[in-house]
């Protein structure tokens, strides 16, 4: 009996995996790129060479390569900032400042908030829009009124005065974040809870404050921010001058800017440059993630 050898059935080609086909690049996605990198060395840039120039001397800044590394990595410039030109001072009345007026912002906003997105009373709305128009006037509009309530109530060139300013300010902003925020959370829980006995006050730092964590994250970074780095009120509310005053970081910065005439210390200028910087970018590197999953968390119902 005669064997017949047939050829194995043709096996059929599989189509290339999406990976391995050939992709064309969009040149729009090339100028992106361009332009994200640009926009990152126009943001970078400035503030590596304001860190270099505070380990260099006036002679190294103005008459030596401007964009070489300094000779030598010396901290000296930096204790003359913190000691001699009272950065020191500043710098701690700043923080004070600003965790006392961002821990106010964030109880009475995040409550005020609350009330808002999930109580239905008479005037809600009112009160609501009352808040957000806070931002549509600009800071300088409210200044000569601002001094004269707090010189009637003598807290000019206090802490208090300055804190409750802070807070004043930054509760615009806070409401009309943390509001649409609550609106996201699920009112099951809410009800859960109401339903097991839990009061008004319960519910909220117990319950739904944990659930909105991420967007508490995310704003008190923004006030913390826009605390650290205001000038204008600081310079109505806060009088005097000299080691003696309560001046916060910002105004010492522009003391030494302004008072030294043709004789400053740049070195000096660039150390406390760089030690006002450099808190904000190491808080706003350590609750990068939590900031963002507050922003998108949001952003979408």
């Amino acid at each position: 009996m005669t064997n017949l050898v047939t050829d194995p059935p043709a096996v059929a080609a599989r189509p290339a995996p999406a990976a391995e086909k050939h992709r064309q690049v969009s040149p729009l996605g090339g100028v992106a790129h361009l332009a994200l990198f640009l926009w990152a060395l126009a943001t970078a840039g400035p503030l590596i060479w304001v860190l270099l120039a505070s380990f260099k001397n006036n002679t190294e800044i103005f008459l030596g390569k401007p964009f070489a590394l300094p000779e030598s990595f010396s901290l000296q410039t930096y204790a003359d900032a913190w000691s001699e030109a009272h950065i020191g001072q500043y710098f701690l009345n700043s923080v004070f400042v600003v965790l006392v007026s961002t821990a106010g912002t964030m109880l009475f906003g995040s409550m005020a908030a609350y009330v808002l997105a999930r109580y239905r009373f008479p005037g809600n709305r009112a009160i609501y829009y009352l808040f957000v128009s806070g931002l549509a006037f600009p800071t300088f509009m409210a200044l000569a009124p601002l001094f004269g309530i707090l010189q009637s109530l003598q807290l000019l060139n206090t802490f208090t005065g300055l804190i409750l300013v802070y807070i004043a300010y930054s509760l615009s902003f806070t409401v009309f974040f943390l509001t649409a925020f609550f609106r996201t959370l699920p009112a099951e829980i809410d009800e859960a809870a109401m339903m097991d006995g839990a009061g008004h006050l319960r519910r909220f730092f117990q319950v739904m404050l944990p659930m909105a964590k991420s967007g508490l994250v995310s704003i008190t970074i923004f006030n913390i921010v826009g605390q650290w780095n205001q000038y204008l009120l600081p310079v109505v509310i806060m009088q005097g001058s000299g080691a003696d005053s309560k001046w916060v970081l910002t105004q010492g910065i522009a003391n030494i800017s302004t008072q030294a005439g043709y004789h400053a210390e740049w070195s000096t200028l660039f150390a406390a440059l760089t030690l006002a910087i450099l808190p904000m970018i190491v808080v706003y590197a350590i609750f990068q993630r939590q900031i963002q999953a507050g922003l998108t968390a949001g952003a979408v119902k």
